[in-house]
């Protein structure tokens, strides 16, 4: 049996509806992919959630007598060509001492890429008490092909962390990264983080 005309063309608004629906949800999508870092960290800043360490303009004034360790994690998302380690795994500072640490990312694509790095701290009750200063992960980054760049972070872990019945006895903590690709144009170069180049 063969379809009408009318039978046909209705066929093929359908399949034209089908097609048109699928293109807006990948477009949706792929928006809420290259939202998805901003949007974390505001719901992060907002709640206190998943260790966000807070931010300051200077440290304390009080250094106590007891040192606690911090250990450095650097992660990339799949979609970034880049390589990003720290330059130290492990520091021992005292509660409440300014600490500066570096971290190393390289480019290793043919063009320039813009990263932004995501943060936290574990365990999760020590983000209210970890504080940074000055850090690379406070704005976007862009890396032209082939660039390496050092990449500092200053923090201290704030003396009240002894107060707090929860967090007095942690003795370690964890500060991780994660950079995620971000929506800018490769194609347009940019200047490479403040730091030592190498």
């Amino acid at each position: 049996m063969t379809k009408t005309g009318n039978e046909r063309d209705k066929q093929q608004r359908r399949h034209g509806a089908v097609a048109l629906s699928l293109v807006a949800l990948v477009a949706a999508m792929t928006g809420l992919a290259f939202a998805s870092v901003p949007l974390y960290r505001m719901f992060c800043k907002a709640t206190g959630y998943g260790g966000l360490p807070q931010r300051a303009e200077r440290a304390p004034d009080q250094i106590l007598d007891r040192t606690i360790r911090i250990r450095f994690d650097a992660n990339v998302d799949h979609g970034l060509p880049w390589t990003f380690v720290p330059d130290q795994r492990v520091i021992d500072i005292k509660i409440g001492e300014t600490a500066l640490a570096f971290f190393k990312a390289s480019n290793t694509s043919d063009a320039p890429v813009a990263g932004t790095a995501v943060f936290n701290v574990v365990p999760e009750l020590a983000g209210h008490y970890f504080t940074k200063i000055e850090c690379f992960c406070f704005k976007e980054q862009t890396l032209a092909a082939g660039a390496s760049v050092e990449m500092p972070v200053t923090f201290f872990v704030d003396p009240k962390i002894v107060d707090d019945e929860d967090t007095k006895n942690i003795s370690e903590i964890t500060l991780s990264y994660t950079f995620y690709r971000t929506g800018k144009d490769p194609g347009v170069a940019a200047a490479p983080p403040a730091g030592n180049s190498g």
